[in-house]
């Protein structure tokens, strides 16, 4: 594998999971455990059937070692995703290293449009096809300003898009507010765990991704860190019946 490669590695996971939400309130108490994942199961496909495209801005930043104040590269794209087509980007600007925007970002993005054609996208749905899920206990807890339940996932196949760690729904309607956990599987055997996280808002009553973070290491080029802002949703969505 040369350099360049191995540079590209730790990037190419961090923009691949799919969220999704579900029409169906449950209660505040903590409810049974598979009434919960019945839900998110239902959430999948509602939102699957519903958002018929959207475009949206994305600002990819690249840190290195302890730094995550000043960004090696940037990078802001135009996201345009079609329902049965996939995800195209624009590049609107770029800076700093041509080195990790060409051998970092630009495979990233590539990636990116790989995991979302019609036939792979599905593999990475949170729901019971894919993941082995358990409402942890506790009942509700609080984040970014919702009443959540917090779930235990694990990957069924291992893969560097999925996770094995946590997510959190909305206790009022179980749409995806925010995952955490780890890559299944390393891009590589030069690379160490990548952790991963995403942070999500409802917007025209579907969870979309605002903010994500993925942090891996490389026995070569040491700790790395992606972040990405999610900002200028415009959905598509089928006209209720």
């Amino acid at each position: 594998m040369s350099h360049r490669t191995q540079l590209a590695v730790p990037l190419l996971v961090a923009a691949s999971l799919v969220c999704q939400t579900s029409a169906v309130p449950f209660a505040q108490s903590e409810p049974d455990g598979a009434v919960v994942i019945r839900l998110i199961d239902a959430s999948v496909q509602r939102r699957y059937q519903n958002v018929l495209a959207f475009t949206d801005v994305e600002h990819y930043q690249v840190f290195r070692g302890s730094d995550e104040t000043r960004p090696v590269a940037e990078m802001t794209v135009k996201d345009t995703y079609k329902k049965g087509v996939g995800k195209s980007y624009e590049i609107q600007s770029q800076s700093g290293s041509a080195l990790v925007q060409r051998f970092g970002l630009r495979p990233l993005i590539d990636n990116e449009k790989t995991v979302n054609i019609p036939g792979n996208v599905e593999k990475s749905w949170f729901n019971s096809n894919n993941y082995e899920m358990s409402l942890r206990p506790g009942g509700v807890q609080r984040i970014d300003g919702r009443d959540c339940y917090m779930l235990g996932v694990t990957a069924k196949q291992k893969a560097s898009n999925t996770i094995n760690g946590n997510i959190w729904v909305d206790a009022k309607n179980g749409s995806t507010v925010k995952i955490d956990g780890v890559a299944s599987k390393n891009p590589s055997t030069f690379a160490g765990a990548t952790h991963m996280m995403r942070q999500y808002a409802e917007i025209n009553g579907f969870p979309m991704a605002v903010h994500a973070r993925a942090e891996s290491s490389s026995s070569l080029f040491g700790r790395t860190v992606v972040t990405i802002d999610y900002s200028n949703y415009l959905l598509q969505v089928a006209p209720a019946n």
